[in-house]
């Protein structure tokens, strides 16, 4: 919320500047994001009024304005504004000013002609284009009110005002009004707020004469109060009310409506006003809308309304959307002469999904949301009243509708003084709890110790002990209240295998070059059925903010997938990252969807670049292969690993794909996308992998043992063979591992050769195999004979030709 300080000031006594207010009020409770003072970086911005206004002789659309700035000599300024005219008071910016952006304002000559200075629009001189009056979006402003020429523009612009941001949370919703703001900064300072009531002077003509109102049902609507007011005059609101309204982010709409946003900065009441004349009857009831009833709201937006929603009608049709958004069909405008002015209090929860839903969120269905001081109700509409009769002419009906109302009544919480240092770790007394409760202004009574707090409704927030502890501990000071060193016994935390385990593929992958992603947990139905590792049902979310976050994800691979391409839009193209996180499935009647740990990988691009000294490498198949098997190795697993070929993943290259296997479990997959699903996803050449980190964490594992180095030296064998070209180098790896001999230390495909002088439908394989005892040193004929048993078990098991 955006507070102005001059305006806090009239409210309370505030002894500080406001980056010290911001600073003690961050400290006690609620958090002030930054002070912001609109006038920084402008000067020499005065205001200004138009004598003349004549059509530049070398442009269509300028004009020559001779403009008093205060000076013995009009000043001649070439405007470009549609609106500008004689007789107007405006902005100047004079020669050597600085307006927004720190533009320099310099005399000069435009189209041939001399210009003095500059006319300014809002926009100019720093106002953000939401909170600019329509009627001035596409020209300069105009002001309202005689000023002195040669006067600070910016002062009658309220631009020297310093606006607080308060960041307020949900359970702090009275400081959603200046009032409440006001409370706060008083106990923050010992300062009690003084408050001027607008007085209501009604007419002699009952409200009866004009309406009747019904509630259907009142915990929709648990308070529904009326006022209305006749021979009003609609027009645009007095400068101050303006500031007021822009210095906390709200766009002047004109004096009836924006009387009621005061209102509702000043309360934290939201208040709506109606087109008596539009109404269609005399009769308000609040209801349920009516499945498929529609309404268009006053942003021109048409609803199709649903049960769940609470309508203001006239009996017959909405016009409202009950704490979201007034009607179209009953909106002020210039020739509104009788108001209806609406206060409530309504449902949150109703109001909450009623404008989540229409995407129709408000500074009042804000309010509404949080809560509201149910005792400002009938004081907000009646000050609303107030200030429609003085601004707008008008004259308020005796009395006031009311089919529901609350009675605003002060919770009392009791509360010991030993149990609030007991909490606090404190020693204080009895009067410094009274004065702090005080300061809060709430009424409390003290006997033996005991404190009865009477809480005001401004604070609904309050009900129990802890609540008023926490105000003891705010108002006195967070950095006042002594530390003490716990006294328990502590115990060491540590991380859990499964937690080890998983630090340790992310620091094994890293060290492979991969960078961790994090990608969201939900995405599309599409997304979340491709890269299956196994059957299942997807989670939907029942009320998804966009469709594109609407299904639980069942893979890892497909957030990657999006990585790659907000990467490769931005030129980066060598990317190889992964991410470990959890995949969401469910099987038959499951409510709750199986939480699964995988991981997942995704690498395009060149594994090294061109340079003088080496050719580029890109990614292939077999260099993503590599990472898996380093990473699985890590595991120690006591099953085999395998990798099989693979065309079941419709979404992968049906020659460049693999199952994994440990043992006869299938654990991922990795492979190269599907040209046609990379084509459909604007991806490039991509890899990727998945794996079950579940299962992995289950597999058997076999204990590592550290041997020392090889005394003796090693012996190597090349060996070539020629086999059919459906033989996998893991079927030739088996046969060397179960045939190879006790002294066999390592395998090593160094070559791989099909074309010319090897036969169709065959290839040749080459491999060093290196032989080593750990006890003694081989001997030739040791060497010999178990590189004999090797070749003929490939040609016996393969009908390999060795060559």
């Amino acid at each position: 919320m955006n507070v102005s300080y001059d305006w806090l000031k009239e409210l309370v006594n505030v002894p500080v500047s406001p980056e010290e207010l911001a600073d003690k009020v961050s400290r006690t409770g609620i958090e002030i994001d930054g002070v912001k003072h609109p006038d920084v970086g402008l000067k020499k911005i005065v205001v200004g009024k138009v004598l003349t206004s004549q059509p530049h002789p070398n442009s269509d659309h300028l004009k020559l304005c001779q403009v008093d700035v205060g000076e013995v000599d009009p000043r001649q300024i070439v405007c470009g504004a549609p609106n500008v005219a004689a007789g107007q008071t405006v902005i100047v910016a004079l020669p050597g000013a600085r307006i927004a952006d720190n533009v320099k304002i310099k005399k000069g000559k435009i189209r041939g002609e001399e210009s003095l200075g500059m006319i300014c629009a809002l926009q100019e001189i720093g106002f953000n284009e939401n909170v600019v009056p329509k009627a001035y979006l596409n020209g300069i402003y105009v002001f309202n009110e005689p000023l002195k020429p040669g006067s600070d523009a910016l002062a009658a612009l309220g631009m020297h005002d310093a606006i607080l941001d308060f960041e307020i949370t949900p359970n702090r919703a009275d400081a959603l009004g200046m009032r409440g703001v006001a409370w706060e900064v008083g106990a923050t300072y010992a300062e009690k707020p003084h408050f001027v009531e607008k007085p209501l002077t009604e007419g002699t003509k009952p409200i009866t004469d004009y309406l009747s109102a019904e509630v259907k049902d009142a915990q929709d609507a648990s308070s529904y109060q009326l006022r209305v007011i006749d021979r009003v005059k609609v027009k645009e609101s007095p400068l101050w009310l303006q500031r007021r309204l822009w210095n906390a982010g709200v766009r002047p709409i004109n004096n009836i409506v924006d009387i009621t946003n005061l209102i509702m900065l000043a309360y934290g009441q939201p208040l709506h006003a109606f087109d008596y004349a539009k109404l269609g009857s005399q009769h308000i009831e609040v209801r349920r809308a009516k499945n498929g009833e529609p309404l268009t709201t006053l942003d021109g937006r048409e609803h199709e309304l649903d049960d769940r929603d609470i309508v203001i009608t006239n009996g017959q049709v909405p016009v409202a959307l009950a704490g979201v958004m007034g009607g179209l069909n009953s909106e002020i405008s210039e020739t509104t002469t009788t108001v209806v002015v609406e206060a409530a209090s309504f449902n949150p929860v109703n109001v909450r999904k009623t404008a989540l839903k229409y995407n129709l969120r408000s500074e009042a269905s804000s309010r509404f949301e949080k809560g509201i001081n149910v005792a400002d109700i009938n004081d907000a509409l009646d000050a609303a009243v107030a200030w429609m009769a003085e601004l707008g002419g008008g004259q308020s009906a005796k009395g006031t509708l009311s089919p529901t109302a609350i009675e605003a009544k002060d919770v009392v919480v009791d509360i010991s003084l030993d149990h609030i240092n007991h909490v606090l770790g404190t020693e204080l007394q009895e009067d410094q709890i009274t004065s702090i409760f005080r300061q809060l202004g709430f009424g409390v009574t003290v006997a033996d110790g005991l404190f009865a707090v009477a809480i005001p409704p401004r604070r609904w927030d309050i009900h129990i002990k802890a609540d008023l502890v926490e105000e003891v501990a705010r108002i006195y000071g967070f950095d006042n209240l002594p530390s003490t060193l716990p006294t328990t016994t502590m115990t060491i935390g540590e991380y859990t295998p499964k937690q080890k385990r998983i630090r340790r593929t992310r620091h094994l992958l890293e060290g492979l070059g991969l960078t961790q992603a994090i990608t969201y947990g939900l995405t599309t139905a599409k997304a979340a059925e491709q890269f299956k590792l196994q059957p299942g049902k997807p989670t939907r979310v029942d009320s998804p903010m966009t469709t594109d976050h609407a299904v639980l994800r069942m893979n890892m691979v497909t957030g990657l997938l999006d990585v790659i391409k907000y990467n490769r839009a931005r030129k980066e193209t060598n990317v190889a990252i992964y991410e470990q996180g959890r995949i969401f499935t469910k099987t038959g009647d499951q409510v709750r969807p199986t939480e699964i740990e995988y991981l997942g990988g995704a690498l395009t691009g060149q594994v090294t670049t061109k340079t003088w000294s080496q050719d580029a490498r890109p990614i292939d198949f077999f260099y993503v292969k590599g990472i898996v098997t380093h990473l699985l190795e890590d595991y120690s697993l006591t099953e085999p690993v395998r990798f099989v070929a693979t065309q079941t993943v419709a979404e992968l290259h049906p020659g460049q794909a693999a199952d994994i296997f440990v043992g006869d479990k299938r654990i991922g997959f990795l492979g190269r996308l599907h040209p046609a699903f990379a084509h459909d996803d604007h991806l490039p050449e991509t890899f990727v992998f998945q794996l079950d980190l579940d299962a992995l964490f289950v597999a058997p594992k076999q204990e590592k043992i550290a041997q020392p180095a090889p005394k003796f030296p090693a012996v190597t064998r090349d060996i070539a063979l020629q086999v059919a070209e459906t033989i996998t180098n893991a079927q030739v790896m088996d046969v060397f591992r179960q045939h190879g001999g006790a002294y066999l230390q390592q395998v090593k495909l160094f070559d791989v050769y099909s074309g010319k002088h090897v036969a169709e439908g065959q290839k040749s394989l080459a491999y060093t195999l290196t032989y080593r005892r750990d006890d003694q040193t081989l001997t030739e004929d040791e060497v010999t004979q178990a590189f004999d048993r090797v070749k003929l078990a490939l040609e016996s098991d393969l009908a390999a030709e060795i060559r």
